[in-house]
């Protein structure tokens, strides 16, 4: 089978496509037909060395993918060959198959197709997770929302909404927050030029954000110190500015705010019970339509080390996909 190879640490632009053997199916485990696999920024990240998991070279980068049931290991029940599945993994999905145990393999509604279930699971789950279950988010509460039309930024508007907050958004550009807005963001703040902490605080009348989703860190981290409400939630998803953020305790102290680190993959090992909970609540309203993925790009497997620079380069929005197969 084909795979993307990521034969030492190393940059995008050093990625191979190869033939490699194919997975070995083990009890317990699903063999799936890959028809497309999500990008993330952590992609980026693993293939570098610098992920929280660190994978022996040579591997295939990829933690979701989307594709058919082939074949299904000794005990499996919950799903059968020819089922329509997405899939998460620790990594490999950039390749023709895949081998996943049978808790992480998840039915796709009949009415979404293999590229939205492959830019699905992390983006959303991470979202659903991090807001819902650690930020505690609640129906009126007011959301700051940084990297808004980012993958992961793009799903907590759209999770705030579904869960009753008002989301604040921030993106840079007119074109990003337009997404932002698109998906239901109640106010827009322009990264780029406009003043976060003041707009904020004018936004709620000097209180300052219950809840603040970043996966950005930076400066935008500095600036949402200064206008989270006091008993509000700073929640860390990531660092796509390249500046992870020292955090000065007297002002957590004095506001009485929480920062809560959360690193949602984690949860497949300790949680995997609210992982099977989270998946199940999220495809509901996947299937009923009331959750709307944005898929702005799809490249073809061989075009992966393209879609990383694009991804790492802020060139996209939304999700990016690999296709796979036909």
């Amino acid at each position: 089978m084909r795979a993307v190879l990521c034969k030492h640490f190393c940059t995008p632009a050093d990625l191979t496509v190869e033939d490699v053997p194919m997975p070995e199916l083990t009890d317990g485990s699903v063999r799936i037909a890959v028809r497309a696999a999500g990008v993330n920024f952590a992609d980026t990240l693993i293939i570098a060395g610098k992920y929280q998991v660190k994978a022996p070279p040579p591997f295939s980068p990829g933690f979701e993918i989307a594709g058919e049931v082939l074949e299904c290991g000794a005990g499996v029940s919950r799903v059968k060959p020819g089922d329509r599945v997405m899939a998460v993994i620790e990594y490999g999905g950039f390749a023709e198959q895949v081998v996943a145990p049978e808790a992480e393999v998840h039915v796709l509604p009949d009415t979404v197709n293999n590229q939205v279930g492959a830019g699905f699971p992390v983006a959303y789950g991470t979202s659903h997770l991090g807001l819902k279950l650690r930020a505690r988010l609640r129906a009126g509460e007011t959301l700051l929302v940084h990297g808004a039309a980012g993958g992961v930024g793009l799903t907590a508007v759209e999770i705030g909404k579904r869960l009753g907050a008002t989301v604040i958004a921030t993106a840079g550009g007119a074109e990003k927050l337009q997404i932002a807005a698109d998906a239901g963001a109640d106010h827009l703040i322009d990264s780029r030029t406009g003043d976060v902490r003041e707009t904020v605080k004018a936004l709620t009348d000097g209180r300052g954000a219950d809840v603040v989703y970043d996966p950005v860190g930076g400066a935008l981290f500095d600036a949402s110190l200064r206008c989270t409400a006091p008993g509000g939630r700073i929640l860390l998803v990531g660092f796509a500015s390249g500046d992870v953020p020292q955090i000065p305790a007297n002002i957590l102290m004095v506001k009485n705010i929480d920062a809560i680190g959360f690193y949602w993959g984690a949860h497949r090992v300790f949680a995997p019970e609210m992982m099977t909970a989270s998946f199940e609540e999220l495809l509901t309203w996947l299937g009923e339509g009331s959750l709307k993925p944005h898929v702005s790009g799809t490249y073809p497997l061989d075009e992966a080390p393209k879609a990383l620079q694009d991804l790492k380069a802020r060139r996209t929005t939304g999700k990016v996909v690999l296709t796979v197969g036909s």
